[in-house]
């Protein structure tokens, strides 16, 4: 996704980024919109967290079925955005980065033990805090100190609705026994 969203740098972000309008025409935008940055910070934020959800996946052991799951949700976050009509562009990272988020931390709060655990459990608790504190139900596009674009909370809470979705079929799902379960 980091090496998507670099190779999209010079690309014309209206031709890739997300559009409720034209989401049953040009279904694709479903999976470009996350490697659409409308700034230099705005895809340095994004490269710096898709290095750290890299970390926690590693950290975590996060078996291939959990990332299956949150490329699953790659697109899916993107759809949760026709929830917000008014929302009427949007591109970046963050909503993927968010379900992989919340799949690598689901994982840690099922299968792991003792400290891990809590710390799977941490995360969704942070997680869960900042998207409400980011008000997600207020306006589509939100204006926040330190951004030079407007910020999209939205697609923050689409993505780790739907990361945790995605991430607790793929457990639910009967796998054979194997090395990352």
């Amino acid at each position: 996704m980091a090496l998507a969203a670099l190779a999209a740098w010079p690309a014309d972000a209206l031709r890739l980024d997300w559009q409720p309008a034209l989401a049953a025409r040009e279904p694709w935008r479903a999976f470009t919109a996350a490697a659409v940055h409308y700034s230099p910070l705005h895809l340095g934020a994004n490269l710096a967290g898709a290095v750290l959800v890299g970390a926690l996946g590693v950290v975590a052991h996060v078996p291939g079925r959990v990332v299956l799951a949150w490329l699953a949700a790659w697109p899916l976050t993107q759809l949760g955005l026709l929830l917000r009509p008014d929302l009427l562009h949007y591109g970046g990272l963050s909503g993927v980065l968010h379900a992989g988020v919340c799949a690598a931390s689901l994982w840690l709060l099922v299968h792991d033990r003792g400290r891990r655990r809590l710390v799977g459990a941490a995360i969704l608790a942070v997680v869960t805090l900042k998207i409400l504190g980011e008000t997600p139900w207020g306006p589509a596009a939100q204006t926040r100190e330190g951004w030079d674009i407007a910020v999209a909370p939205f697609a923050h809470a689409s993505g780790a609705v739907c990361g945790l979705v995605c991430a607790g079929l793929s457990m639910l799902i009967p796998f054979p026994a194997s090395h990352d379960d």
